[in-house]
């Protein structure tokens, strides 16, 4: 899994939701990714913490949080010694591998290693971000707002938000940037004190057969056996101050750097996760799980496939796009098996259903006191209301809100010509004329649109979107797709759909931007005559757009107060103090223990993995293909001082809460050693941005030992060791250092 905010899927609108699988806030002992200063709150030295809240956060400085940052790429990582170095993901490293590959040296492949500082690679459009104070400030943003509702509400915190964040950025060291976030549509509202790396470099990567292991057939799967690792350093301008990559960087002196401890862990430890997890919305309605888990994540897991096909189908004929593509395509069957096994998770957790009976349990609470009808006694019905005139025509509105569209990934632009024809069309039909200086503003617009475009992959993406307009139920349909099509069944649709695609998206005529730009000269007669079925589609398509629009605005202006107040309610009903925020990629916390799990009756799986299981996965072909020299040293026994029980230690399990974006987060015992790295959660446990599950729900973490060992047994990088503070049994003091 590649547990790092996915690019591709914070690009979708989603109209997703959560709850708690028993209540609607924290009641399990291991649910929560909380704030940094909610620690303090936790019944942590019961469970096992043996070091202070306030050595973790100190909002006065000098916690662990501060050695653990966020990349820039959708990741955590953090310093492990006092030279900048930061442990991370090899999957968090990926892109920086794969923009400095090529067909003949192609490091996701082979990996990298630097024998010194001065052979480290740049990390091509890599940045780290620090927290340096995060801070509650709701009760500050909320002053004078005790008897506001509506727009005044919303314009009073509006300038308590603005006066605040100009008040902190004015004071803040230089350098320092304040922002101030509100969470759970206003429930919370933080301030966060962050700067900037600007240059970052790759020390040490594995190979694919190492960093990868296992590939796709084991994403998210349990046993795992991946050395999901990748060392990159910080540099800064000799003065200390952020600055683009330069060879006279030195590099950065965190205030903080982490211990490492390679004396192991045993089921039931106590450990603890620091890091940026990305998105949750664990506090919603019962009608926003159900549009989820019967609409969009089902969408959304055809469509990502889709788009990864169309770059496999490029690859097949170009090497070098190949290389190009293989990071997109990873992060792409990522969130394809996210959204596959979301919705699974949602439909065996009768989640719906348990929702409604805690909005059930809800009601009866707010009929029986006065007070509480006049203020929730509405607020029920109203939720059903909106959901009622939203989502009738939900699987339809899920495709078109998406078509067209022109974002860009990190390589390509999806549907480049068709948005821009769309474009056209719409100006030429509503009568707009470009003066000649719009034209050639326009003209740079498609240039840039069309500076990645692959025809290829745009031609397969409009063949999905029609495909899937073409399977809308009775009601739904889009009647423009059907004018066109409806004569044609089975094979021949497909086939007259591939035509209009290839009409748009292959043939000359839009394949320069010259000649989109020429068409805002037509008349729509002409237009209509010279393409009338992509002229007849494209209008029918704004139509239905526009009024999808309308439906969205009045969604949004409502759901929002509404959403507040549902939170309130259903907070104030279960008496539960300490409840967390939503994720949205800020510094959070999280504990649990070390376990295994039962994924289905009569199969327990213990917590760890070991090299062995490497080599009993191994078949010599990929994925599954260790390299030769990791079997040798198996045989040999030369663990050096990572072994136990005859073999390494690979990957372990634990109950923390995480979700996409703490991919590189540190797991730490109880004394705040670093013991393991996440990479990966279980397939039993994909649902977590929406609820937790603690009976199956799992993080999948790289024991620190194995990452230890394959950079000083397997590559011969013990230079990198040599830098860090190592603890337990067998550490050995180290001092030198490589300049």
């Amino acid at each position: 899994m590649r547990l790092k905010i996915n690019y591709f899927a914070s690009l979708i609108l989603m109209l997703t939701i959560g709850l708690s699988s028993v209540s609607f806030v924290f009641a399990k002992p291991d649910e929560g990714m909380y704030m940094p200063d909610q620690i303090s709150r936790l019944p942590l030295a019961k469970r096992g913490l043996r070091i202070k809240p306030s050595d973790i956060y100190n909002p006065n400085g000098g916690g662990l949080t501060e050695a653990v940052v966020s990349l820039s790429i959708g990741c955590t990582s953090e310093f492990v010694s006092p030279q900048g170095l930061i442990l991370t993901n090899h999957h968090c490293g990926y892109d920086a591998l794969v923009s400095a590959s090529t067909p003949q040296r192609n490091y996701a492949e082979i990996g990298f290693k630097a024998n010194s500082r001065t052979e480290e690679l740049p990390a091509k459009n890599y940045l780290v971000n620090m927290t340096q104070r995060v801070e509650d400030v709701t009760a500050k943003i909320k002053r004078g707002t005790e008897n506001l509702t509506g727009d005044a509400l919303t314009q009073v915190i509006k300038k308590n938000t603005q006066e605040l964040q100009q008040q902190e950025q004015a004071r803040a060291p230089k350098g320092s940037t304040i922002r101030i976030q509100s969470l759970n549509n206003g429930f919370f509202h933080y301030l966060y004190q962050t700067m900037q790396i600007k240059d970052v470099r790759v020390v040490y990567a594995p190979p694919r057969n190492i960093g990868v292991f296992g590939g796709d057939p084991d994403n998210f799967e349990w046993t795992r056996h991946t050395g999901d690792f990748t060392f990159l350093r910080a540099y800064t301008a000799p003065d200390g101050t952020s600055a683009e990559y330069s060879p006279n960087n030195v590099p950065f002196r965190p205030k903080k750097f982490l211990t490492i401890n390679i004396g192991g862990v045993k089921e039931n430890d106590f450990v603890f996760v620091l890091g940026y997890p990305g998105g949750t919305t664990r506090y919603r309605e019962s009608q926003s799980i159900d549009y989820a888990q019967k609409v969009n994540f089902p969408f959304l897991n055809k469509y990502l496939a889709a788009r990864s096909n169309a770059l496999r189908m490029i690859g097949e004929e170009n090497d070098e796009k190949r290389i190009k593509f293989q990071s997109d395509i990873a992060s792409l069957d990522n969130s394809t098996k996210v959204y596959e096994g979301g919705q699974i998770a949602l439909r065996r957790g009768d989640t719906v259903a348990k929702r409604q009976a805690e909005e059930a349990r809800f009601a009866a609470w707010v009929n029986a006191s006065p007070q509480r009808r006049d203020k929730y006694g509405e607020l029920l019905n109203n939720l059903k209301r909106l959901s009622d005139e939203t989502y009738p025509t939900a699987r339809r509105d899920v495709i078109l809100q998406r078509f067209p569209n022109s974002f860009a990934t990190p390589n390509l632009t999806v549907t480049p010509v068709f948005k821009q024809v769309y474009d056209a069309v719409l100006a030429v039909e509503q009568g707009r004329k470009l003066t000649q200086a719009e034209k050639q503003q326009k003209l740079g617009e498609i240039q840039t649109a069309y500076k990645d475009r692959e025809p290829v992959f745009e031609r397969e993406v409009l063949k999905f979107f029609l495909r899937e307009l073409a399977e809308l139920p009775i009601g739904q349909k889009f009647e423009a797709a059907e004018n066109l099509f409806n004569r044609f069944q089975g094979k021949e649709r497909r086939a007259a759909e591939e035509t209009f695609a290839e009409s748009i998206a292959e043939k000359e005529n839009f394949d320069t931007p010259e000649k989109v730009v020429r068409l805002y000269d037509m008349s729509a007669k002409d237009l209509q005559k010279k393409y009338p079925n992509i002229v007849s589609f494209m209008t029918a398509l704004a139509q239905e757009r526009n009024a999808l629009s309308a439906r969205t605005v009045k969604f949004s202006s409502e759901i929002d107060r509404l959403r507040l107040l549902y939170m309130k309610g259903m907070t104030e009903m279960s008496g539960t103090p300490n409840i967390y925020p939503d994720a949205n990629f800020t510094l959070r916390f999280s504990f649990g223990n070390i376990k295994g799990y039962s994924p289905r009756e009569a199969v327990r799986y213990s917590p760890f993995t070991t090299l062995r299981g490497i080599i009993e996965k191994d078949t010599g072909v990929a994925p599954f293909d260790a390299p030769q020299k990791l079997k040798d040293l198996q045989r040999a026994q030369d663990f050096g001082r990572f072994g136990t029980n005859g073999s390494v230690p690979v990957n372990f399990l634990a109950t923390t809460d995480i979700i996409g974006g703490n991919s590189g987060s540190p797991v730490l015992n109880g004394y705040g050693e670093q013991v393991g790295l996440v990479f990966d959660g279980n397939y039993e446990g994909l649902g977590n941005d929406l609820f937790y599950n603690e009976d199956v729900g799992r993080t999948i973490a790289v024991d620190i030992r194995f990452v230890l060992f394959v950079t000083e047994k397997f590559a011969g990088a013990g230079w990198i060791l040599n830098e860090m503070n190592i603890k337990g049994a067998g550490a050995r003091a180290k001092s030198a250092t490589a300049e």
